[in-house]
């Protein structure tokens, strides 16, 4: 059973790029996409991130192909 949250200050977290009104995500953009990797190189869930649903996809497909270029490590070291 989920408890229902009262705080009234607290705001839902909006996606940093619907709020930027990005609509690519561009794999050689390496520090947009360090913030969503944590420091093992893993990337960072979407629950974590704050990124909507749409984006969460193409940001991981950006990470993925920015890995394979060898411009984010797959480990850290």
């Amino acid at each position: 059973m989920r408890r229902k949250n009262n705080n009234p200050l607290q705001k839902k977290r909006q996606c940093y790029f619907c709020y930027s009104n990005l609509t690519q995500i561009d794999y050689k953009d390496v520090n947009t996409l360090r913030r969503y990797l944590s420091s093992f190189a893993k990337i960072v869930p979407r629950k974590r991130s704050g990124v909507c649903q749409t984006h969460q996809r193409k940001l991981s497909n950006a990470i993925k192909q920015s890995r394979i270029m060898a411009l984010v490590p797959f480990i850290q070291r």
